[in-house]
């Protein structure tokens, strides 16, 4: 019987014991001397990977409306897209736009014990591979917000990213399913890094997702950020939903959305927002009708980018005999106070070969999903614009 105001919890499905942490390298990451920027970096993270094949490519989509404008030494693949060259690897994109980045980058403990990852060479889900690949592809395309999931060697990430005046912020599943696995190296959970020397941090919340009252094992952060040079405010959240299929579990994530658009209208205030996570749910599920009904006033960027259709997959890996091809991951946004300038798609089926993800050119069986976002103008802004115009 629960007294008080304690909120009842589910935890995780499982009866298997808890393990042991085990000590980890990452506290001790040893920087090279004389390390400065981002190519420094890179240079860095490839050092270790130069037998291996490349990290897979994306294409970079415009919005349906704007006409592609591919460089000379790029391939158009269809009227609004274009193709990164090996040595033009990620798109300029407008000077005032930031980016976004959405990744279920696969927790350590996961993949190498329970995902069966039958295609998988072993070597790519070792640890002293993976994490130069997750990295290799956060610097690669270097947004100003990184959202993640599965993160459970966050100590590592948040080295390498502090390096280029990143701060981060993380949250551990209440009772994640990583301590029950061996060789495990804490929980795993949520975590948002993002480009302090251009936004800076006004408030973090965090939160465990409820239920119907019940406190399920996920969690969601939200931080308020401010970009220095304007003044412009954002809300940013990341989360990662209840997996598993069948009805009960899309109701349960139907449930869980709504407690995240609650907490959301507690602390947005009329900002633009920003919504990224993996949300288990294919666009038929309830959740994904509840994320973008009118009256929250968020759209997701990859459909507008599709033509309001959502891509075909998100994540495809190969479990036992099962082909599992879905699209589970999104970036939400508030149309009417930020505009998308264009993002990358995921890897084509052709590039990913017949084993699919991961392997030992991509780290984790989601792929990464990369917007550009302009802050839309305010009324007053338009106002203060006109005038100035008029007196010209």
């Amino acid at each position: 019987m629960n007294t008080g105001n304690h909120t009842p919890r589910m935890g995780s499905f499982t009866s298997k014991p808890l393990q042991g942490s085990e000590e980890c390298e990452d506290d001790l990451v040893v920087f090279p001397d004389g390390m400065v920027g981002r190519d420094d970096l890179l240079h860095w993270v490839q050092e270790p990977l130069v037998d291996l094949p490349p990290l897979l490519p994306h294409t970079y989509r415009y919005p349906p409306s704007t006409p592609s404008t591919p460089s000379s030494s790029s391939s158009s693949s269809s009227p609004n897209t274009t193709r990164p060259t090996p040595t033009s690897t990620h798109h300029q994109p407008p000077d005032n736009s930031f980016r976004v980045m959405q990744w279920n980058i696969l927790a350590q403990a996961l993949g190498t014990n329970t995902d069966n990852f039958v295609r998988c060479p072993p070597e790519a889900l070792d640890w002293n591979t993976r994490k130069f690949r997750i990295v290799e592809e956060m610097l690669t395309y270097l947004p100003q917000f990184i959202c993640c999931q599965e993160v459970d060697h966050y100590k590592f990430l948040e080295s390498v990213m502090e390096r280029l005046g990143y701060c981060g912020v993380f949250m551990p599943k209440p009772d994640s399913p990583c301590l029950y696995l061996p060789n495990n190296n804490g929980p795993d959970g949520c975590a948002i890094f993002w480009d302090d020397t251009r936004f800076k941090l006004l408030n973090t919340h965090t939160r465990v997702v409820e239920v119907w009252h019940v406190q399920s094992n996920q969690v969601v952060i939200l931080l308020v950020l401010e970009e220095r040079s304007t003044g412009q405010q954002l809300v940013l959240l990341t989360t990662h939903l209840k997996a598993r299929q069948g009805a009960l579990l899309a109701s349960l994530r139907n449930e869980q959305g709504k407690d995240l658009l609650t907490f959301m209208d507690q602390h947005c205030k009329g900002r633009p927002i920003i919504i990224c996570g993996d949300f288990n749910a294919e666009p038929s599920e309830p959740v994904y009708t509840t994320m973008t009904d009118t009256s929250t006033g968020l759209h997701s960027a990859y459909s507008f980018l599709h033509d309001h259709t959502e891509p075909s997959y998100s994540t495809w890996k190969v479990r036992g005999e099962v082909d599992c091809c879905q699209n589970l991951d999104y970036i939400f946004y508030t149309p009417d106070k930020l505009t998308v300038e264009g993002g990358y798609d995921v890897p084509t089926e052709e590039d990913m070969g017949p084993n699919r993800a991961p392997s030992l050119s991509y780290p984790s069986d989601h792929f990464a999903l990369i917007c550009d976002f302009t802050f839309k103008k305010t009324q007053l802004e338009d106002e203060e614009g006109s005038a100035s115009t008029s007196h010209l």
